[in-house]
């Protein structure tokens, strides 16, 4: 305990090892959801699940280590949000690059993080960005996320003439969505810690006795890192065209972190009387090594969370806290079933088999997670007008990978349905008469 005091500086924050480890549990649970939430985000560029939960517990933990054992704040890191909707959504299925050029991007992004933290200017940039700026990138960040999960639990969908519409609400997903959305919302007023994830794990359950969600377990050994291990396409990369994507990764975590240690500071008064932070390099650093690391283990960019200052409630003044958070996320590693089974709810099992309406003539075949994505297509040539078609087991993310590749081939999604709607449509042949060419989704899990 004395070696833990003389290191980490307990007596002279005012501290012990108990609230330290208190506050390390805390900001846990306020930030444990990017475990499950990360790999199923990331799962929609094509990588593999499992992988990436692996990956996101390992760049969380290095990241929570550099950060309490050399920079001593208790300030937690892993995979960031809004980052790996960037990731997904911008530059793998929005521009077309490979998800190893992507985690290139992401490295080259945290080494140019690593360079400006060494010559502070880094730390000149952070002290000359006005707060109001921080706050506003941060809601905006805030807001792109959230379109994105409206999206994808069906609570808003596509419309050609608004581009966007109220969805069905009484379809499972969006239900689900919305009353996890109101318990997490009142849990958060109620100041319950772990807000977030009682909110998540509650709906999952529900979903799982209601039959909307399987059962596959709890704990096991970690599944393997290897298919998005220094899996990352570093010359792809330094394509001239990526370079936007660099800047953006660099400009997004920049403003991003650069708000959330000066936000955790402020709550924990760990601000000198100049306001400014102590050791804010080291921090950034920490940052930024933790980003490069995450990049060669298979996840997008690390950053440091504004769930730290839970953590600094409780009593978290130094790096030990950090370092018992690392702990566990390493701890984490042994719950992919539980992990898996929160991030891909509400998605129903469904034997391989193909769409009986019309005539297959192309199909692709995409990994999905842990299930496999089918798109069935009839043929179409550049310039065609598209309806893009599921059969009410496609999500968001797939709906979005078959857009892409409709895109890629020279088509044009002009419209969206599901196959419930085909009867109102008039049949395959009629449709096609009204000069759509038909493209459906259709998903199924690998165990079947």
């Amino acid at each position: 305990m004395k070696s833990l005091d003389n290191y980490f500086k307990l007596t002279e924050q005012k501290t012990n090892v108990k609230t330290e480890v208190i506050a390390g549990i805390t900001t846990f649970l306020t930030m444990a959801y990017i475990i499950f939430v990360n790999p199923s985000i990331l799962s929609e560029a094509g990588m593999d699940y499992g992988a990436v939960f692996v990956a996101t517990c390992l760049a969380a933990a290095i990241g929570c280590f550099v950060m309490g054992l050399w920079a001593n704040y208790p300030i937690a890191q892993a995979p960031g949000m809004g980052l790996n909707a960037f990731f997904t959504y911008g530059v793998v299925l929005g521009m077309g690059y490979t998800w190893e050029a992507a985690l290139g991007a992401v490295f080259f992004s945290g080494l140019t993080f690593f360079l400006l933290s060494i010559f502070k200017i880094r730390e000149w940039i952070i002290n000359s960005i006005p707060l109001s700026l921080r706050l506003g990138i941060a809601a905006g960040i805030g807001l792109f996320l959230a379109m994105i999960a409206l999206k994808n639990a069906g609570i808003v969908v596509s419309n050609p003439a608004t581009y966007v519409a109220l969805g069905d609400l009484s379809q499972p997903p969006a239900i689900y969505a919305l009353l996890g959305f109101f318990v997490i919302t009142a849990l958060a007023y109620l100041r319950v810690t772990g807000a977030v994830m009682i909110g998540i794990l509650g709906v999952t359950v529900m979903a799982m006795v209601l039959g909307h969600n399987q059962y596959g377990g709890i704990m096991s050994m970690p599944p393997s890192i290897a298919p998005t291990f220094m899996a990352m396409d570093l010359m792809g990369a330094l394509d001239v065209a990526m370079l936007s994507v660099i800047f953006a990764f660099l400009f997004v975590d920049l403003f991003d972190t650069s708000g959330t240690l000066v936000g955790v500071a402020h709550r924990g008064k760990l601000l000198d009387k100049d306001g400014k932070l102590p050791r804010i390099g080291r921090a950034m650093m920490a940052d930024s090594t933790a980003s490069m690391a995450g990049a060669a283990l298979g996840t997008s960019t690390t950053t440091s969370y504004i769930e730290s200052t839970a953590g600094i409630a409780s009593g978290g003044r130094t790096g030990l806290t950090a370092v018992v958070v690392g702990i566990l996320f390493l701890i984490s590693l042994f719950f992919a079933p539980l992990a898996y089974e929160l991030g891909c709810s509400f998605v129903p099992v469904r034997k391989k088999g193909k769409l009986p309406f019309k005539t297959i003539s192309e199909t692709y075949t995409l990994e999905y997670g842990h299930s496999e994505v089918e798109l069935h297509a009839d043929a179409f040539q550049e310039g065609d007008r598209i309806l893009l078609m599921d059969d009410l087991i496609a999500t968001g993310g797939t709906m979005l990978a078959a857009a892409n590749l409709i895109q890629r081939c020279g088509g044009q999604v002009v419209e969206t349905a599901t196959i419930i709607d085909l009867p109102e449509l008039g049949g395959s042949q009629k449709i096609r008469d009204a000069g759509y060419s038909v493209f459906a989704v259709c998903s199924f899990n690998e165990d079947e």
